[in-house]
């Protein structure tokens, strides 16, 4: 199975690269980011023609997250199942694919450190951990479990092109890294990081400064997988070539290989 990740930033945007991507990737689950659209515009028949079922979850303009399955899709969640007041973000939904249970994920991005975007960043990666507690086991996964998105949370030192530019700023915290750990710690793994121990390939580059062609990037899009799933990932990578061209987006898609 191959599980894929892609913060699109603006699916409207970037509706005729992601087609492409997908005829040529070939995942057989893409969780996507950032699509920015409503329920209601969100493009099913498009993906459907191309042998793909989704589901979406977003409110427009803003936020937005969906699933894109050719294993099947089951059970889809809208948000958090951990019972607590819905999030108005859109930033989660979660569906069965193909036997694993997948969550496409937008984590807050924080701003700045101390600010209450930052405090409400660290609440939803407490929630996430209730979430998937609530749908597969407080003492770990039950079953086959992939967590993806954009994290904006780059998991090491390692994870961004120069440390000393980042610090004091969101994405590199320790409260972040633990809150990252926290996930780890339940019972999932950065499974790009088993395949790719080496030098950072990063997934997010700033659209500005020349970025990108200068590799100034941060690896802040994750699949995180159950172990029993990363102890079959075969292969990992970062497509950076779907970073350049006409209207890309600033993340590249990456995916992970899993035998099953």
């Amino acid at each position: 199975m191959r599980i894929a990740t892609w913060n699109v930033n603006s699916l409207k945007a970037r509706m005729d690269r992601v087609p492409e991507w997908l005829a040529y990737a070939r995942p057989d689950v893409l969780c996507l980011q950032e699509t920015k659209l409503a329920d209601a515009t969100f493009p099913h028949m498009a993906f459907e023609a191309l042998g793909y079922e989704s589901v979406h979850h977003g409110s427009g303009q803003w936020n937005g997250v969906a699933v894109l399955s050719r294993v099947g899709i089951e059970g889809p969640v809208m948000g958090f199942a951990d019972g607590d007041a819905p999030d108005q973000d859109t930033r989660i939904v979660t569906a069965r694919c193909g036997g694993v249970l997948v969550s496409s994920v937008y984590v807050p991005n924080g701003r700045s450190v101390g600010s209450e975007h930052y405090v409400y960043k660290l609440a939803w990666l407490g929630r996430l951990r209730r979430h998937l507690e609530e749908l597969t086991g407080p003492t770990g996964p039950a079953g086959p479990v992939a967590v993806c998105g954009d994290f904006n949370i780059a998991p090491t030192d390692a994870d961004v092109w120069d440390p000393a530019a980042f610090e004091g700023s969101t994405h590199v915290t320790a409260p972040e890294r633990q809150a990252l750990e926290a996930l780890e710690e339940w019972g999932l793994e950065d499974a790009f990081r088993r395949i790719w121990p080496g030098p950072a390939l990063y997934t997010y580059w700033d659209y500005r400064a020349g970025d990108f062609h200068e590799h100034r990037g941060m690896r802040i899009d994750l699949v995180l997988l159950s172990r029993s799933l990363a102890d079959r990932a075969s292969w990992a990578l970062v497509d950076r070539n779907a970073r350049k061209g006409k209207l890309p987006s600033d993340h590249a898609p990456m995916f992970v290989d899993v035998d099953l």
